[in-house]
């Protein structure tokens, strides 16, 4: 979730890296006039509440992001990931820095996290709130100076659903998976239907996620009462949130744990 503030001038030793030059630079393009028309929308609804429909401070938002942590905590506990602060982790399209925040509560430490943001408004953002140890790449994620086997956790959250190239969509997860360490993952967070109201996204079912990483080991969770059902109930009262969420076909993202082989 970004904060609405002026973007500031990169700290010292902290300057944005552009990483522009390399992959398909249509499809990049094009993500980058997506997210500038989906933060119009955005600031036009803002406009038009009382509070930000993103803002934590929504129960149908708090809880959604709980709901999120909870299984990615019992992900990792159930694989015995209990030295967090010795892992290095990486996402790719960090935003305005939310989730890399999140990682730090659950202890990873700022020098092994690394986030990569196409967009330099919310590239600064990130920079503003997150410490200078942890490292930021604006750009395209496949330009990133990242070396291959080199990182434990892989972490995206509705990057994919933003892509509508099939061959950037590969692409992309080519170069995730081959940061991964054996014995690692790629931490995957995205939603499986079509919003037909917004033609700029599309779901990504299990399947296509399967194939993105045919040599993945699968672990999938059924996560996140459909937002719009999400927010009509918690006006009526939060606590129909967790009511709605049991219903299994009402959840429309997955967490998937895409785990790389050991050697």
């Amino acid at each position: 979730m970004s904060q609405r503030t002026p973007s500031p001038r990169p700290a010292p030793g902290s300057a944005a890296r552009p990483l522009t030059a390399g992959g398909d630079l249509r499809e990049i393009d094009a993500v980058a006039q997506r997210y500038e028309r989906r933060e119009a929308v955005a600031q036009a609804l803002a406009a038009s509440e009382t509070l930000d429909r993103y803002s934590l401070l929504r129960p149908d938002v708090w809880q959604t992001v709980q709901e999120r942590q909870r299984v990615m905590l019992q992900m990792l506990a159930a694989r015995g990931w209990f030295d967090l602060a010795s892992r290095r982790l990486v996402e790719v399209g960090c935003g305005a820095g939310g989730n890399l925040l999140e990682f730090l509560r659950m202890g990873f430490v700022p020098q092994h996290l690394t986030g990569l943001e196409l967009l330099r408004p919310r590239y600064a953002q990130a920079r503003q709130v997150l410490p200078q140890q942890l490292r930021l790449h604006l750009g395209d994620a496949q330009r990133a100076p990242i070396a291959e086997e080199s990182i434990d956790l892989v972490f995206q959250a509705t990057v994919f659903s933003s892509l509508l190239d099939d061959a950037y969509q590969q692409q992309l997860a080519d170069t995730m998976w081959r940061w991964v360490k054996p014995g690692g993952a790629v931490l995957w967070y995205d939603f499986t239907v079509d919003n037909p109201r917004n033609p700029d996204v599309r779901g990504v079912p299990l399947a296509r996620v399967r194939a993105l990483f045919p040599g993945a080991r699968v672990e999938a969770r059924r996560v996140t009462l459909a937002p719009p059902i999400a927010r009509g109930i918690c006006r009526l009262h939060p606590s129909l949130y967790r009511l709605f969420n049991s219903l299994p076909l009402l959840r429309t993202h997955m967490l998937v744990w895409l785990g790389k082989p050991a050697n």
